[in-house]
């Protein structure tokens, strides 16, 4: 398995192209007349642009990390039942920030039945999460407890005073999962695999196939037809979100795996080989299922893969094998710290609800002023949270 001592520079620069990339299209999405290959494509178009590979990109580098993850836990002494806690503690948290996003984010909370604004409501959400989770480095360690408590009772608070709908008789509850909370039941399942698979590459590529085999029984009629199978449909997406974070566990191995000998030569052979096939499998399935981001389809997914793999292999061999490193070290802060990177747009958002301040200038809502305006939001969100980090604020899950 990958040396824990070992700090990838490529894969820390994919993880922080990744983020930066998905600051600024999300950013965009509230931009106005732009190009239609700069947005999400519709449910039914069979088709998809750059946009609908940010999600699956961000699921492949989950899965590229989670080799490094567990090793190094066992390297520090952690016991099977230790390494399961913090798996679950980790989905526990991904499904709980999705949850609580999704709610507040969605403009689905009335704001006259929780009794705030949807901004201050957010703000102190935002607020619990880093103190739950933010790394402390206390000399005393209690004070690290009083913080995370803290977090924790603002965040029972805050889930059992909201109130959503036009009559504000909902509660907080997950009618879907967000992004965060879809990736969190990836890393589960993708780290169950891994660990049943015993690391070893054919394993896990059956496993890919067996999470392709599940999408597709869950949309055959039989299935349909028996109530008492339609659990099978319900998870489909999440087998198929679980195939790509397994396609970046498969990669991760092929380069880094220390049980075999390393040959560069042969690595990118294999990883070829395993590109190859991820674009021609999805090649042959598009006929029966159609590119679809939103439907999470098996031909979205390994297309997905399959370019996430490319853009690995090239960062790989520029950053790690030609040593052309430096450029990458802007990406660093938010490819360290990706999880305070990924909601601080939304602090942004609310803090600025809270003080009536407009963010986005009128001027730049539309075209081509509106994408720079995307691009210079992304980049500043990378300097805050360079920033943050100097003042060691840094949220794991």
């Amino acid at each position: 398995m990958p040396s824990p001592s070992n700090r990838i520079l490529s894969v820390d620069a994919f993880r922080g192209i990744t983020i930066l990339v998905m600051i600024f299209v999300n950013e965009l999405a509230g931009i106005s007349n732009i190009p239609a290959w700069m947005k999400h494509v519709a449910a039914d178009a069979d088709a998809m642009t750059f946009v609908d590979v940010v999600f699956p990109a961000f699921l492949f580098i989950v899965g590229m990390s989670i080799p490094f993850a567990m090793n190094r836990r066992l390297q520090k002494g952690d016991d099977f039942l230790q390494i399961q806690w913090h798996v679950i503690w980790r989905t526990f948290g991904l499904l709980i920030l999705g949850v609580f996003m999704v709610n507040g984010e969605g403009g689905n909370l009335n704001e006259k039945a929780t009794g705030m604004s949807r901004s201050l409501w957010l703000l102190l959400f935002y607020t619990c999460i880093i103190l739950v989770w933010n790394v402390y480095a206390f000399k005393r360690r209690w004070w690290k407890y009083v913080f995370q408590l803290a977090g924790f009772i603002g965040l029972v608070i805050l889930g059992l005073i909201y109130r959503g709908g036009e009559e504000g008789t909902e509660y907080l509850t997950p009618r879907w999962w967000g992004i965060l909370g879809l990736i969190g039941w990836a890393y589960l399942y993708a780290c169950i695999l891994y660990q049943v698979s015993d690391a070893k590459k054919g394993y896990l590529i059956g496993c890919l196939i067996y999470c392709i085999l599940f999408y597709m029984a869950g949309k055959t009629s039989y299935v349909a037809e028996r109530p008492y199978l339609l659990w099978i449909k319900s998870q489909s997406g999440n087998a198929i979100h679980t195939a790509v974070v397994l396609c970046g566990i498969i990669l991760s191995l092929i380069f880094f795996d220390k049980r075999s000998q390393f040959n560069i030569k042969s690595s990118y052979i294999q990883a070829s080989i395993f590109t190859g096939l991820l674009f021609i499998t999805g090649y042959f399935l598009r006929p029966y299922y159609t590119i679809s981001k939103i439907y999470a389809t098996p031909t979205w997914a390994l297309y997905s893969a399959g370019i996430s793999c490319v853009v690995f292999c090239f960062l790989y061999w520029l950053i790690d094998i030609k040593g052309i490193q430096k450029w990458a070290n802007f990406f660093k802060p938010v490819a360290t710290n990706p999880l305070l990177a990924y909601i601080m747009p939304g602090i942004i958002y609310a803090l600025s609800g809270v003080l009536h301040i407009t963010i986005t200038p009128r001027s730049m809502q539309n075209g081509a002023a509106g994408i720079v305006w995307s691009l210079l939001f992304a980049v500043a969100t990378i300097f805050i949270v360079k920033g943050l980090n100097r003042l060691k604020i840094k949220l794991q899950l």
